[in-house]
């Protein structure tokens, strides 16, 4: 007869949870410790080659060379291509001050990282940006590469807003994060004439696309939220998010046309109605984006001036990626089929 296990003790599940974090975290340093060793490892690498090739004949059959012998001595290490002792030389030539490499932002990203800033970006500020941006936002390969070719450094804060003014002493960190201009939604798959309805369809769609480029820590919480007035009135938002890091609820209303100062007072209700209705004590006033199809920015900071509520104004475009890559987007005729069948699929399942 099989033995019953005998009752776990009070605190046993949390005792476990505890222990499991500990394990994960050791985990994650032991992997930093690791990548940190080879981006060094790499960048000495670099270093040598170019300190030997400034004084010796060290060409491309001497690289070849090199490459085959550090494969020899160490079989079970990758990383020692020809081509890959080009980029550690790159690497060390970019990287080329005094600072410690595993003290700076590319020490603390993968090498497939730096090897793309290296590929893609030919000002070292702008890759010391976006490795910086890297490490604080832990953003996958994927999401690198398509900040570069959405050149974020150029749209981060942009927008026109009035945060600051609003939110004194936290508005202008706020605006570096979530006022974007232009947004760049690509990954749609809609075209110049798309109005507010299939804008918001889909976004919905593509919620996690939608979310990222919006900015980081975005949760969805609805489409057409309702605000039900003393059930009486509703009024419906079209996208109501939540921003983790600053803690608040963040209204966004679509506007596929042009701006005009009156789409704010719509925006400057919605913020109010949610701090009055949704937001908790503990929570960060309300910030509403309104996103338009186009905009006169002289004209939007004359509204901002008289905005209530802390707000931001963002433009949209479609044409950032490439021919190539938009081709590959989900039409919007695959769009409306999806909705017309009732079904939302998760983000990269429309084909």
């Amino acid at each position: 007869m099989a033995q019953l296990e005998p009752a776990l003790p009070d605190g046993y599940t949390d005792a476990l949870a505890s222990l499991k974090d500990l394990v994960r975290g050791a985990q994650h340093r032991a992997q930093r410790l690791v990548n940190a060793a080879m981006i060094e490892l790499y960048w000495n690498i670099g270093r040598t080659i170019l300190e030997q090739q400034s004084t010796r004949p060290w060409g491309s059959k001497v690289l070849d060379r090199l490459a085959r012998d550090l494969r020899a001595e160490f079989p079970n290490m990758k990383g020692f291509s020809r081509t890959n002792l080009y980029a550690m030389r790159a690497f060390a030539a970019a990287w080329d001050g005094n600072e410690p490499i595993v003290q700076t932002p590319s020490g603390q990203i993968s090498w497939s990282h730096n090897v793309t800033l290296l590929n893609k970006l030919d000002d070292q500020q702008l890759r010391r940006w976006y490795a910086a941006k890297s490490v604080q936002h832990g953003w996958s390969l994927a999401v690198l590469e398509h900040q570069i070719l959405t050149r974020l450094h150029e749209r981060a804060g942009a927008a026109p807003n009035n945060l600051e003014a609003r939110l004194p002493g936290e508005g202008t960190d706020l605006a570096r994060e979530v006022a974007k201009d232009p947004l760049v939604l690509d990954f749609l798959g809609l075209t110049e004439e798309a109005d507010e309805l299939a804008l918001e369809e889909a976004m919905t769609l593509r919620m996690s696309q939608t979310l990222a480029e919006f900015g980081p820590g975005f949760a969805f919480v609805g489409r057409q939220y309702r605000l039900s007035i003393d059930g009486d009135e509703d009024y419906f938002i079209d996208l109501l998010l939540f921003n983790i890091p600053s803690n608040r609820y963040v209204v966004v209303e679509l506007k596929a046309t042009r701006f005009r100062p009156e789409h704010l007072g719509q925006l400057n209700f919605y913020v109010a109605a949610v701090d009055g209705m949704l937001r908790l004590p503990h929570h960060a006033p309300t910030v509403g984006i309104l996103v338009c199809g186009s905009k006169n920015d002289q004209t939007v900071r004359y509204a901002l001036d008289a905005s209530a509520a802390p707000v931001v104004v963002a433009a949209y475009t479609y044409d950032t990626l490439p021919e190539e890559e938009r081709a590959a987007l989900p039409s919007p005729e695959a769009i409306t089929a999806a909705l017309q069948q009732g079904t939302v699929p998760a983000s990269g399942d429309l084909e």
